[in-house]
């Protein structure tokens, strides 16, 4: 079996750095805060060139992102469609409002030139998506965010070790969110995330709302959370985090080997020129994608489908009052869209198995 992402793999090959790490924390009795987790928010601020603090999973990341850039009751935050459901569920926890931008066909992303179309005197923010691994156009979106006077928050939960203009997302805009879950680029084993931010009264607000809303113990200033990384996660990270670019370079690789042996035969994901894709997701698009779904699975390989709806057509969007039509881009996308496997441990034999196949059908 050719699997999606095989963790067992990357565990054995760091299994003593990784074991000594953790049974470092036990011996320590440091469970919630410890030394590690410090050291991985300095690492990870080191990396991106942005103050970061660590969070209990990316949705929290979302969440505490845009609480801390004060979106609320009655706010607009533009936002993608074609997305993990946490981009906008979050936005709705906040009492705003998600108001959906169709996606650029070639990348997935949202398409700047149809957001100044839905800003309205509400709008508080843009949310781009740097979808699969590859960066949303975000010039063109922080020149729209500045004529508007509106935050920037990237949703940077797939794209972490990707590039835009030589800068690293998630370093672009106001604010980020990054997951840590276990099939990203950077994966924990179990749930974490992290949140990036620039202004200083924002990084107060963030690190007092994973906490419950507290600066100083049982004195609470806002209503918080409580969202704090585990010690044993942010040892785990640390070492990973080593060894983060190779894994980066490694999954390019494999994704040069697909882009060259399935051209032809499949549509296949783009880098623009300005960007490096980190390929998060190896995602094609194809004609009868049900049908190779299918066929991949009775040859032993492992595929999945983001998204097989997008956001505005889900029975939980409902209230927006969006229909099919709506944002014609991802709801076409949608139908073609198909995730192969590409994961830093996987070997170059077993991508060119993944093509043989597709190839053979």
């Amino acid at each position: 079996m050719i699997k999606l992402a095989d963790f067992n793999k990357e565990y054995n090959k760091l299994k003593n750095e990784i074991d000594r790490e953790v049974l470092k924390v036990l011996d320590s009795g440091s469970y919630i805060m410890g030394k590690e987790v410090r050291d991985l928010e300095t690492n990870l601020s080191n990396y991106l060139g942005v103050k970061a603090y660590t969070v209990a999973s990316g949705t929290d990341a979302l969440l505490i992102a845009l609480r801390a850039a004060s979106i609320g009751q009655g706010d607009e935050v533009i936002t993608t469609p074609f997305t993990f459901v946490a981009t906008a569920s979050t936005i709705t926890f906040t009492g705003a409002k998600p108001v959906f931008v169709d996606i650029d066909e070639e990348t997935f992303n949202i398409n700047p030139k149809l957001i100044e179309e839905k800003i309205t005197e509400r709008t508080k923010a843009i949310l781009p998506v740097h979808l699969f691994g590859h960066s949303a156009d975000m010039e063109e979106i922080l020149r729209i965010a500045k004529k508007y006077n509106l935050i920037v928050i990237e949703d940077n939960a797939q794209a972490f070790g990707s590039l835009y203009n030589g800068k690293k997302t998630g370093s672009i805009g106001d604010i980020s969110a990054l997951s840590f879950f276990p099939t990203k680029n950077l994966g924990a084993y179990g749930d974490a995330g992290a949140v990036f931010a620039k202004d200083e009264k924002i990084c107060e607000k963030i690190d007092m709302l994973r906490s419950h809303g507290s600066k100083k113990k049982y004195l609470y200033e806002i209503i918080g959370y409580n969202s704090r990384l585990d010690t044993i996660q942010a040892a785990i990270l640390n070492v990973k985090l080593k060894y983060f670019e190779n894994f980066i370079e490694k999954k390019r690789k494999l994704a040069s080997i697909y882009l060259e042996e399935l051209k032809g035969f499949v549509a296949l994901p783009v880098e623009k020129e300005n960007c490096r894709h980190s390929y998060h997701q190896f995602t094609i698009r194809v004609k009868n994608r049900d049908e190779l779904f299918s066929y991949l699975s009775s040859n032993n390989i492992q595929s999945a489908i983001h998204y097989p709806l997008p956001l505005h057509l889900q029975k939980a969007f409902n209230y927006l009052g969006y229909k099919e039509g709506s944002f014609p881009v991802a709801e076409k996308v949608s139908k073609e869209v198909l995730s192969l496997p590409i994961f830093h441990t996987l070997s170059e034999e077993e991508i060119y198995r993944v093509c043989q196949v597709i190839k053979n059908r």
